[in-house]
């Protein structure tokens, strides 16, 4: 079998510490509930301090151990892998309540590789078999998995530990014995801590020394460390509080503030432990037991089953081969050059498995009708990914480089990161799952750390101050600035801290928590694949007691560092709208769309994007694309490939350059000829990273290999690496008959581009999808905007914009009909229209839905009231609709086509009256949906009703839909409304700074404090063209705060807005439309 790890060719080297003592019962802040201190403070405290090797013992989990064991050997410190267990008072899948929630502690330290292997078999299965409260093991499993560690008593929540504390002393010598018998001579030590403030602990320690001297088994001195100074005491203790919800004065709440849990000096230790000096000379002499090393960066890739024991290289060659007429009809030259080339670095690297195992279930996922992204990351600029069917970007016609995919000078696990349609990405997983075995795939691990605000506002809380102060202060910090950033940048933060002392102390606990772990949670979209059972190689668990999904206990960083294969596996909710789109095109005029060979060049598809009508399309729907979209007029997918490497902070400022040097306005000029060739696409501006590999080999005579160093160099920005690039750069242009003047220059010019440059393999991949999504929505527009409707159901806002769309692109949205609508928007054949579906409707779920669709499939449309509540009554779907669904039902216009609103509404509960003794005649026994109403009714006559007038339909559809569908509140306001103000859909950028005076209809209204304590609110307001926002400062308000009420009919009178790219009113008077005319 492939380790993962292996022992260090060193280890037979005695481990020599220079601090006379090593801490083998630490804690990290990777112990969830209680641990402090970061991995990379941890090791700094350790050096401070002297010491050179250095234990973490996390409770129940490995989490830290690679991210540890790697930056201890970069700081020279030997890393000990160990954990603080927890063992089941007697079984570990015993489940008892008030029983089998106690349990006892151990420290388990690992030796070598099979130590290793043994305690990631512990941890695995304490969490997914012995869980219960914390993850247990107990002496029967540790009996069978104990080789290869060294096993410590524990805190005086140990076993042994807890006997002496009750007196039991035979008992605790009997257990010592045990365990020494379980872990071996020599490889079991009881375990001495000094905490003078805890009465216990004396006690403990004395049992331990006399067991001891009967017994013969080693003292160890340890301090069970939960954080690094003795002034971090506070800061752990709130996180304490942070976690467990407890109340600061409660006296019965978990804290370790009675005593010193600190990291402590050796110098510390050895004046606490002078009558014990066994006890220190014995962490040293398991430090040099304990040689266990990680083997990192080495690739352990998972076995590809080849046909007929085939050489996996000549296997990849081979379906290359045979798919790449697929791709191209009549391979030319340079096809087969590239092809050749790539597969050679792909066996020089060893990487065919890497991409036999893509292949396969990309291709599996493409036969199930899955919709595949086209490429993601640098991978599209692989010829071999193309022939394969893994990406479908050309990159020999898009002029994609492989080297910045696989560097063959620089060798390392490429990334193929794949996108699929989100709502079958699971299918994918689950196949390859099967394909490679339960035991040996995985979902990943991540860890949410407490962000500056966030800390800010849970420290307050469990300090006990005002919510008010607290979420003052944490709104003054910027998103994304850490604590120290707000105090270096923001005066007002800076200030409070230095003037008022519960900022200062609130600000001072935060600083030293930001950063922490506080729960663990499955990473979005990464999955690991090896090769051997994943419990020989990495800890697993539950993402949480309530998810049965496995995922490992170490983040992708480490699972990469460890050499395996990590996938990400990654839903893209616009391929969905792709997926859906393609089904209704084929259900409404059977037509087959092959979405990987669209027509290049559709006009139709140009116009929309240089009209920028770009709702709903992938990539190109910001305000701010849109804007620029209409200056650029893209005529060529370049310009796709290209807004989309631009339209980022940064490169964002060459946009207007770009526009005007395409369309003739700016002279595009070169500093050399040889530049001419690789920025003509672009307009002479180095948008890509490509380009810049390009630059270093055409122009420096660098391989793209070297190019791809230079690339990386300059990313990074490190002053070191870039002045070594650049002299190698100048020399190299020199060589190539280059001026040492112009090169210079050359070098000066491209580092700003180059520090922004962009993945033109990715542009690529994702202007592909943007091109797909224009083109369905060009040529199949209801089935198109059907889909993306279906996307953004739960969005009200959303859909409300794109309802506004479908208004602009003449198809009509028919309200919810009981017997046209589906569960989610659908397509009205040979007519454009789209109709709402009965999910879309606020209070009616899912259940309730299917219920009502299966029995019209199964009998036919409803031809009346009666006929609906009899047929659902009497079937099993009654219990999943209730009243409040069927008021909803009816308030959507749902029965509309059955029976007016206002007369179902006004006879309810005559309806389910009706039901319920349906329900009984049919003697079904169900209950609970109709409860309450008795009687029994063989035929329905309903009261009359005066008729729901158009207002409340239109309240009610805005209730439930989230805006008006069947008519418009305004349509009575036409007249006045064009007499006397500007329609919303002519208030333009042009407007900015003049004054205008609007009408519409309140659709929505937040309001906020500012930081004067006063009132402010941003309105939508709606015509029968367009919204648009109007900001309503105090003074506004004060004038007539009674008229800010939604629906209200409104003239605005302001100045145009629009500082961020979108047109907004800032009101200066507001009035209430009164009547109609």
């Amino acid at each position: 079998m492939e380790s993962s790890k292996k022992e260090s060719s060193t280890v037979s080297t005695p481990h020599k510490s220079g601090g006379g003592f090593t801490h083998l019962h630490v804690h990290s802040h990777y112990s969830l509930l209680d641990g402090l201190p970061k991995i990379d403070e941890l090791l700094n405290c350790v050096k401070e301090a002297g010491m050179d090797s250095i234990a973490i013992t996390d409770h129940g989990v490995l989490y830290g151990a690679v991210e540890f064991f790697k930056k201890a050997k970069a700081k020279g410190i030997k890393p000990i892998i160990g954990c603080e267990a927890y063992v089941a008072i007697e079984g570990m899948t015993q489940m008892r309540p008030n029983i089998d929630s106690a349990r006892h502690h151990l420290i388990l330290l690992v030796k070598n590789e099979q130590g290793y292997q043994n305690l990631v078999k512990l941890v695995t299965r304490a969490h997914l078999e012995g869980f219960y409260y914390r993850p247990r093991i107990d002496e029967a499993l540790l009996t069978q998995h104990a080789e290869g560690l060294i096993g410590l008593s524990a805190c005086v929540k140990g076993k042994i530990p807890r006997l002496i504390l009750n007196k039991e002393m035979r008992k605790a010598e009997e257990t010592a014995l045990k365990y020494q018998e379980i872990f071996g001579q020599g490889n079991f030590y009881l375990e001495l801590q000094h905490h003078a403030h805890i009465p216990e602990q004396e006690k403990v320690n004395e049992g331990l020394i006399n067991i001891s001297k009967k017994t013969g088994i080693p003292l160890v001195a340890t301090n069970d460390s939960h954080y690094l100074r003795l002034d971090d005491a506070e800061a752990q203790d709130i996180l304490m509080l942070i976690n467990t919800g407890a109340d600061l004065n409660d006296p019965e709440r978990l804290s370790m503030k009675i005593d010193d849990f600190s990291l402590k000096t050796p110098e510390k230790m050895a004046e606490e432990f002078k009558e014990f000096p066994e006890a220190l000379e014995n962490t040293q002499k398991i430090a040099n037991l304990c040689n266990f090393e990680f083997e990192l960066g080495k690739a352990k890739l998972p076995h590809f089953p080849v046909p007929d024991n085939k050489d996996p290289d000549d296997y990849l060659k081979e379906l290359c081969l045979e798919r790449l007429p697929r791709r191209y009809e009549k391979p030319s030259k340079e096809v087969m050059e590239r092809l050749e080339y790539e597969l050679k670095v792909i066996k020089q690297t060893g990487f065919a498995p890497y991409f036999l195992i893509v292949q396969d279930f990309v291709n599996w996922a493409k036969d199930q009708r899955i919709v595949v992204g086209p490429g993601r990351g640098s991978a599209a600029g692989s010829l071999v990914s193309y022939c394969l069917r893994i990406t479908s970007v050309d990159p020999i016609k898009h002029n994609l480089l492989f080297e910045r995919f696989l560097n063959p000078e620089r060798i390392s696990l490429p990334d193929i990161d794949l996108d699929f349609a989100d709502r079958r990405r699971d299918e994918v997983i689950e196949y390859v799952a099967q394909k490679y075995g339960r035991d040996k795939v995985a979902q990943i691990i991540t860890f949410g750390t407490m962000a500056a605000r966030a800390v800010i506002r849970d420290v307050g809380r469990a300090l006990g101050y005002p919510y008010g102060f607290c979420d003052k202060l944490a709104k003054m910090i910027p998103f994304s600035f850490t604590l120290n950033d707000a105090l270096s940048k923001i005066k007002e933060f800076k200030d409070l801290y230095n003037t008022d002392e519960q900022a200062k102390r609130l600000i001072d606990i935060g600083k030293k928590l930001e950063g922490v772990a506080r729960h663990a949670s499955t990473h979005a979209c990464g999955v690991v694949i090896a090769k051997d059972p994943l419990d020989e190689i990495v800890p697993l668990q539950h993402p949480t007691q309530n998810d049965q999904n496995i995922v490992t206990q170490y983040e992708m960083h480490a699972i990469e560092d460890l050499g395996l294969l990590k996938m990400d596996f990654l839903g893209l909710k616009n391929l969905t709208i792709i997926e859906d789109t393609l089904a209704r095109i084929y259900k409404v005029h059977n037509v087959s769309v092959d979405i990987e060979n669209l027509p290049e060049g559709d006009k139709k598809v140009y116009k929309l994007l240089q009209q920028a009508d770009t709702v709903g399309i992938f990539q190109l729907e910001s305000d701010g694309m849109r804007r620029y979209l209409k200056q650029l007029k893209p005529s060529e997918f370049e310009d796709i490939i290209a807004m989309i490497a631009l339209y980022r902070p940064g490169p964002m400022e060459l946009i207007p350059d770009y526009i005007a040097r395409k369309h003739g306005k700016q002279k595009t000029e070169y500093i050399h000829p040889k530049l001419k060739p690789i920025l003509e696409n672009t307009h002479g501006i180095c948008i890509y990273q490509e380009q810049l590999m390009q630059i270093a080999r055409d122009l420096a005579g660098f391989t793209l290999g070297e190019a791809d160093i230079l690339r990386k160099a300059v990313g990074k920005k490190i002053k070191e690496l870039l002045e070594a690039q650049e002299e190698k750069m100048v020399q190299g242009m020199q060589k190539n008959g280059i001026d040492k003047k112009i090169a210079q220059q050359i070098w000066e010019w491209m580092l700003p581009f180059a520090s922004y440059g962009f993945n033109r393999s990715h542009s690529a991949a994702y202007a592909t999808i943007s091109y797909e999504t224009a083109w369905l929505k060009a040529n199949y527009p209801v089935e198109f905007m059907s889909a993306v409707l279906t996307s953004e159901k739960a969005d009200v806002e959303r859909i409300a914009i794109l309802i506004e769309e479908c208004k602009k692109m003449k198809i009509e949205v028919l309200p919810p009909d009981i017997n046209e609508s589906f569960m989610n928007f659908g397509v009205v054949p040979l007519k454009n229209q789209i109709r709402f579906g009965l999910l879309a409707i606020k209070n009616v779920g899912i259940n309730a839905v299917e219920a009502i669709l299966e029995e019209r499939k199964a009998n036919g449309h409803y031809t009346s009231i009666q006929d609906f509540i009899s047929r659902i009554a009497a079937g099993n779907a009654s219990r999943n609709l209730n009243k409040k669904s069927m008021e909803s039902l009816i308030r959507a216009g749902v029965f509309d086509s059955l029976e007016e609103r206002n007369k179902l509404l006004n006879n309810l509960e005559k309806l389910l009256e009706h039901a319920r003794e349906t329900q009984k005649n049919k003697g079904n026994g169900q209950k609970g949906l109709f409860d309450g109403f008795t009687g029994f009714t063989a035929t329905l006559a309903l009261a009359q009703s005066a008729p729901a007038s158009s207002h409340d339909k239109l309240t009610w559809e805005k209730e439930l839909l989230g805006l008006y569908v069947s008519g418009h509140p305004l349509k009575g306001f036409r007249d006045i409304l064009q007499k006397r103000c500007l329609a919303l859909a002519k208030v333009s950028e042009t407007a900015v700074g003049k004054l205008v005076k609007v009408g519409g209809v309140i659709s929505s209204i937040k309001k906020i404090i500012t930081k004067t304590g006063k009132p402010m609110m941003f309105l939508k307001l709606e015509d029968e063209t367009q919204q648009i926002e109007v900001v309503v400062f105090p003074s506004a308000i004060t004038r007539n705060p009674g008229i800010f009420q939604e629906n209200k009919v409104v003239f605005v009178s302001g100045r145009v807005d629009a500082r961020d790219g979108v047109p907004k009113i800032i009101c200066n008077e507001i009035e209430e439309i009164i009547e109609k005319t």
